[in-house]
Formats: structure tokens, sequence, C-alpha cells
């Protein structure tokens, strides 16, 4: 069990399928140059949530599997591929020690998710899952020195106030890895390549604003209690202030950092 316990998501798997950003189809289409994948290949996508990454990729590989601690997300990824009907996806809820790799892995992806877990240990137990040539696809969108637009902070500020500063998840409270993702990489069995992605647009409304919050781990809806209509009635007055449409632009980057699996 991490530190965070076992309700670091607890509520908002909901909210993660529907007002989650979709990734960019360059996203897709960098991983599937990167590793030739046409339709033959093993794919392990960890940390995958509700599957919104996982489903895109079942045109370009044979066998999929998703596998994500929480209960909550992979009962919302196995109704999405049930509504979506496409490809070879085994979901499992628990963590990657725990499942039983019959068949190596030409690619893991782990999107957004690699700062919850034990990183370097997490390489380690991969290296020997992933084929030759293959690898590992860190995928992030951390910019901890990006300059924030007035809504943007204008939120933040509403969430601080409401929320409190400190980062709630789960049983704890979050700070991000010291340590950056690349560091971890390039000291692990992988060798680094890194890449960095086109910005794309992301267009908010006040309403996937406040699902993709509650979509968060330290945004979840149950830390507010009774005061959620109280929360949201001040979000809606302070960014329809902001702006009278109620949609937002934002310019989002993401990068993508694999660990490649020599041939040797």
């Amino acid at each position: 069990m991490n530190k965070y316990g076992s309700v670091l998501f607890k509520g908002s798997a909901p909210y993660y399928s529907k007002y989650r950003p979709i990734y960019p189809s360059t996203l897709i289409r960098l991983l599937v140059k990167e590793f030739s994948l046409n339709g033959e290949q093993n794919l392990l996508d960890l940390g995958c949530g509700t599957g919104h990454l996982t489903i895109r990729f079942s045109d370009w590989c044979k066998r999929i599997v998703g596998i994500d601690m929480e209960p909550e997300m992979i009962e919302e990824a196995e109704r999405l591929h049930g509504e979506v009907r496409v490809g070879d996806i085994q979901w499992f809820n628990g963590a990657l020690e725990e499942y039983n790799h019959s068949q190596p892995y030409h690619l893991v992806t782990i999107a957004k998710a690699f700062h919850w877990m034990d990183r370097a240990k997490v390489l380690d137990e991969l290296f020997d899952m992933v084929t030759p040539g293959g690898g590992v696809a860190i995928i992030d969108n951390y910019e901890p020195d990006k300059t924030l637009l007035p809504w943007q902070v204008k939120f933040n500020e509403l969430v601080h106030k409401w929320y409190g500063n400190e980062r709630k998840a789960g049983n704890s409270t979050y700070n991000h890895p010291v340590t950056p993702h690349e560091d971890i990489l390039s000291q692990s069995k992988f060798n680094l390549e890194k890449h960095t992605l086109p910005t794309y647009e992301i267009t908010w409304t006040i309403e996937s604003l406040l699902g993709n919050l509650y979509s968060t781990s330290y945004g979840s809806k149950r830390f507010l209690g009774s005061d959620v209509p109280l929360f949201e009635r001040e979000v809606r007055e302070a960014m329809l202030e902001m702006s009278a449409s109620g949609v937002f632009k934002e310019e989002s980057r993401l990068s993508v950092k694999i660990g490649r699996k020599g041939l040797s």
C-alpha cells in the first residue's frame, strides 16, 4: 500500500472519464512511429485510469492490458470499453507485481501517473517485461514554471480558499517528486529519449473546469462536504466575471520521456 492509502481517487472516476482533457492525436502518432506499432505488439498502460488513452491504441496493438490501483477507475474503464467495443483489452485492478504477465510488452505507457509511483522500482520491474527495442513512455504535462492566465489564477484562488492550501491526496498530502522523471529514467536500465509535442489548445467551460477539479485526488467533492453548492455558485459567479461567455482557452504541451530497451 502506498502512503496515500486506497482512497486516492475515490469518487472521482465518473468525472475523470467525462471531463479530463483528451490526449491529442499527435501523441498517438508519435508512439506509433517511435515503436513501429503495426497491430502485432502487446501494450501495457500502467496507471490507466478510466482507459481513455488505453483504448486509443486498440487499432495499433494486438493485446492491451490496463492496470490501475483504483477499483472505481477500472470499473469505469470496463464500462467505456464495453461501449466502444474495440480492441483486445484486459483490465486489472491492483499493483503491477500482482498481475500475471504471461507475455512481454513492446510498449508500456504511463500517462500522468508516474509521480504516484515508486519510480525507480517500477522501471526495474518493467525492464524484464519489455521486449528488446521496445520501451516505456512517460507522458506528462507538468510545467511548474508556466505563467498562468488571469482566469487560471482566479480559479486556483477559489480552489485554495475552499480546499485549503495543502494539496490533499488520500490519507496524506501531495508533494511533486523533486527528482525529474527524466533523471529517474536515465539512472535506470533503459536508454533515455526526450520528445516534446507541439502545443495544443484545450477549451474549458465552467462545467468542465469543475468536473476536471472533481476528477483529481486533491479536488474530490468529498473534501467539500455540504459546501459543494456554495463553492460551485462562487466559482460560476467569479468565472463569468472573467469571461461572460463562460468559455476559457488554454495552451498545453505534453512531454514524452521514452526509456528504450536495447536490442542486445
